[in-house]
């Protein structure tokens, strides 16, 4: 069934002595806003989170496939798609670059949302090599901000073997490896996020599609556990479900109504927080849902 609400969403996680998103182009350290100080994890990280739950609890099978995965050869997927809808002829010659009119584009796009749950969720650029078009998803999340300025601690680590004999050598069979950890001690983290029904409709994503997202963004962290991301939590997930498809009130005067605020100098844990929810007089037609 499709959707006929518009929801909005807030989302509240943490990481103890570990790192949430680290920075390829800054030595892997944990992304920083420069100028605040405050901890960054990107909407590109959370969507891989709940991807990998989803390809998870439903095996990688159709209508729970997943688009963007590790190891995935997009263009062979586009391939798929052809087949499938009886468009072999586009796929003949060398050069299969924009092969298809608009009518098979068209047909190969649905396909392609039909299957992919991440296709019909967050959307997806499938332009390249074979042709099956682009969808604009309907679920989409900001980058999730720390509460409060973050630090990042840097530890030395021993490695108790070498990888070659020449290293062995070097060290008089000493064989260790010295490295760098970068950590958070602890960071609460906010995301805010949007459900549009409008463009659900374009992609079939369904109220079944919704409930399994949910279930992702509330479990998605039990498991993703790593030594580099140390203690990941899901601290919160507040929904406001507007009765309209338009929305009944701004989507920033509802997240506004979700905040946190320490309750110690140096918090070291969720318990140094406390989270408010202001519910009184909500905006006629929003409904206010605590998922997690």
């Amino acid at each position: 069934m499709s959707l006929s609400n518009r929801y909005d969403f807030v989302l509240l996680f943490d990481v103890k002595d570990g790192n949430p998103n680290g920075d390829p182009d800054a030595g892997n350290l944990p992304r920083l806003d420069a100028e605040s100080g405050h901890g960054l994890v990107t909407d590109v990280s959370l969507k891989r989170k709940v991807r990998n739950f989803v390809g998870l609890v439903k095996g990688e099978q159709p209508p729970y496939e997943i688009y963007v995965k590790e190891k995935a050869i997009l263009n062979k997927t586009h391939e798929r798609a052809y087949v499938a809808i009886g468009a072999e002829d586009a796929l003949k010659g060398d050069d299969k670059k924009r092969k298809g009119g608009g009518d098979t584009v068209g047909k190969a796009r649905d396909w392609m949302c039909a299957n992919f749950f991440d296709v019909r969720t967050f959307g997806a650029v499938m332009s390249t090599g074979v042709n099956c078009g682009q969808v604009r998803g309907p679920v989409q999340l900001t980058f999730a901000r720390s509460i409060d300025p973050i630090i990042a601690q840097e530890h030395s680590i021993t490695r108790m073997a070498v990888a070659t004999e020449a290293e062995a050598e070097k060290q008089d069979g000493d064989n260790r490896t010295m490295g760098r950890k970068h950590t958070v001690p602890y960071g609460l983290y906010m995301a805010h996020g949007f459900v549009s029904s409008f463009l659900a409709k374009q992609t079939g994503f369904s109220e079944d599609d919704l409930t399994l997202f949910w279930q992702a963004l509330g479990q998605m962290f039990e498991h993703d556990r790593s030594a580099a991301r140390g203690e990941m939590s899901t601290r919160g997930l507040y929904v406001f479900k507007h009765e309209s498809e338009l929305g009944n009130a701004p989507a920033h005067a509802l997240f506004e109504r979700i905040r946190a605020n320490k309750k110690v100098d140096v918090p070291r844990g969720f318990a140094d927080y406390e989270v408010t929810v202001d519910e009184a007089s909500l905006p006629a037609g929003v409904t206010l849902i605590k998922m997690a």
